[in-house]
C-alpha cells in the first residue's frame, strides 16, 4: 500500500476532488468538488432527511476510492 494513495483517498473523502487534484488530477478534482458542492446544495433543499445523508455518504465515498486506487 502506498502511502501517497492512502493519503489522497482520505483527503478525498473530507473533501471530494482533494485526493486528486494533489496527485495531479485536477479537473478531475475540480469536477468531482463542483458536483459535491451541487449535491450538498441539492439534499440540503430537497432531501434533508437521512436517506439524502446516505446519499452524501456514499458519495464521499466514491470519491474516497478513486482517489486511493487510481492515484
Amino acid at each position: 500500500m502506498d502511502t501517497n494513495s492512502l493519503k489522497n483517498g482520505i483527503f478525498s473523502f473530507i473533501i471530494p476532488g482533494l485526493g486528486q487534484a494533489l496527485s495531479g488530477d485536477r479537473q478531475k478534482g475540480l469536477a468531482l468538488f463542483g458536483g459535491a458542492v451541487i449535491l450538498h446544495l441539492l439534499i440540503w433543499f430537497l432531501l434533508n432527511n437521512p436517506l439524502g445523508s446516505l446519499i452524501q455518504t456514499l458519495y464521499h465515498l466514491y470519491a474516497g476510492y478513486d482517489a486511493y486506487k487510481n492515484y
